[in-house]
């Protein structure tokens, strides 16, 4: 059988696809901004707020007691599908395979856009009580479902690659954290979490419960309802076991293993790096309102251009290949928030503190601003 570590040094690409995801799922957090801000000014006169909490419904922010009690109910998610897989499996399944394909359309809707731009208007078509789409929102879809459906019959790895980082980018651009402080608090409890159940679980459960839970397949669904209908001994019965979309894996050079990184290795620091972007991108904004004004006396203008996404990116990146480098040396699977955490927030919090932005970083930071501007550098 083939052997799975969260991180596999020999794999590039987890390195790659990771930060890829991370900084497009930013961008895109920060476009839906613009574009509700857009919307807030045509439907009326009234300055809009660029703040976390958007008008669009769809997006969700965290606040402090979700920030608390985020690690506690994964905890719980994780029990009940230690103890209860194979009761629960199918359902799971579905229910991962229906947010895989919304969310895969969401990554090829920008796509599906371009694709559509020049031959088809822009006007929504009506489809009774399911709503109206454009023509790029059904190609995606269509587009999506059919990946979905290929992804069942094959359970091949790459597909389930596609959905695991349509599910990362999603995640990223409709989640909102609205302070530093809540992400601390939710980084650090997520930290706890993943250091108890990956190193200390075995301890209690005679099992490492992060991993079983995360490699291990599922019955397929179309193999499920032939038994259940009866429908012959050669009908559903070739289809393969699913390895569920909640990681990321890469064969080894080898093909005798593969690499393994859980999405929320990657959402969760992804988050962090989407607040700071949208930071950057509001202090730019109040810094171009003051005329320019400098920064505090103490701090050299080359320390005042790096940009707070810049310092947590390249932070992000370090933390990835401690722990990889920590998988190598142990030989056993590793934490990665253990080190993706720290190497995160401490330059963040002290590059905050050198620049004299803590304070406001820390509370809620992003006040009415009556213009916006849709260009950052990065």
């Amino acid at each position: 059988s083939r052997a799975y570590s969260l991180v596999d040094s020999s794999q590039v690409s987890t390195f790659l696809i990771s930060i890829l995801l991370i900084v497009y799922g930013s961008f895109r957090s920060l476009n839906m901004d613009f574009e509700n801000q857009d919307k807030e000014k045509d439907n009326s006169s009234a300055a809009g707020s660029f703040n976390g909490n958007s008008t669009n419904n769809s997006i969700q922010t965290i606040d402090s007691t979700q920030a608390l009690f985020l690690p506690i109910g994964a905890s719980v998610s994780l029990l009940v599908m230690f103890f209860f897989f194979d009761s629960v499996q199918v359902v799971f399944t579905i229910c991962t395979a229906v947010l895989a394909t919304i969310a895969f359309a969401f990554l090829l809707l920008p796509m599906c856009q371009y694709l559509t731009r020049p031959c088809s208007p822009q006007n929504k078509i009506s489809f009774g009580c399911c709503g109206r789409f454009t023509a790029a929102e059904l190609l995606s879809f269509s587009l999506s479902v059919m990946l979905v459906l290929i992804w069942v019959l094959t359970g091949h790895w790459l597909l389930m690659d596609a959905l695991a980082m349509g599910l990362c980018v999603a995640m990223i651009a409709f989640v909102r954290l609205p302070s530093l402080k809540v992400s601390c608090l939710l980084l650090s409890g997520l930290l706890i979490y993943d250091v108890f159940w990956v190193f200390f679980s075995a301890y209690i459960f005679n099992s490492n419960v992060m991993v079983k839970v995360a490699t291990q397949p599922a019955d397929n669904p179309l193999d499920v309802l032939s038994r259940k209908l009866h429908l012959g001994p050669n009908v559903g019965r070739d289809v393969p076991r699913l390895s569920l979309p909640g990681k990321l894996v890469f064969p080894s050079s080898t093909g005798s293993h593969f690499s393994m990184l859980g999405i929320g290795d990657i959402v969760m620091p992804g988050l962090l790096l989407c607040f700071v972007l949208r930071y950057d991108n509001y202090k730019k904004q109040a810094n171009s309102d003051s005329c320019g004004t400098p920064g505090p006396g103490n701090i050299s203008g080359r320390m005042q251009k790096v940009s707070y996404f810049h310092c947590t990116l390249i932070g992000y990146f370090v933390g990835l290949l401690t722990a990889t480098v920590a998988s190598r040396i142990h030989r056993a699977a590793q934490p990665a928030l253990l080190y993706l955490v720290p190497f995160t927030l401490l330059p963040l919090l002290t590059m905050a503190y050198l620049k004299g932005d803590l304070r406001r970083m820390w509370s809620e930071p992003f006040h009415s601003k009556s213009s916006s501007s849709r260009f950052l550098e990065v």
